[in-house]
């Protein structure tokens, strides 16, 4: 008797399943039917083509930009480390006194 119970559970809640499933697929398909968008235009796909071409020259272009500046940078580094491993010159004190006019 219990077994009896338990399969017509299952059998009920699979039914009901399968319905809200089919009755999901259906809605689904009437909202599609009812929202059809127009396919955009020749001149609107046209247009957004230039508008991606655009935007790659744009991005091309700022990667450049960015490999530019860290060559700048790396130049700016390594003439600050010459600059900072030079020998320091003598300062005016360390010279020796005389005269510096030409006779």
């Amino acid at each position: 008797m219990l077994d009896r119970r338990i399969l017509e559970m299952l059998l009920v809640f699979t039914g009901l399943m399968t319905s809200v499933a089919c009755f999901t697929g259906i809605v689904i398909t009437f909202i599609k039917r009812n929202t059809k968008q127009a396919l955009p235009s020749i001149e609107i796909t046209k247009r957004l083509d230039e508008i991606v071409d655009r935007l790659a020259r744009l991005e091309n272009s700022f990667d450049s930009t960015a490999i530019e500046v860290e060559r700048i940078s790396e130049a700016q580094r390594f003439t600050a480390r010459v600059l900072a491993e030079r020998p320091v010159p003598p300062s005016l004190a360390d010279r020796p006194r005389g005269s510096t006019t030409p006779h």
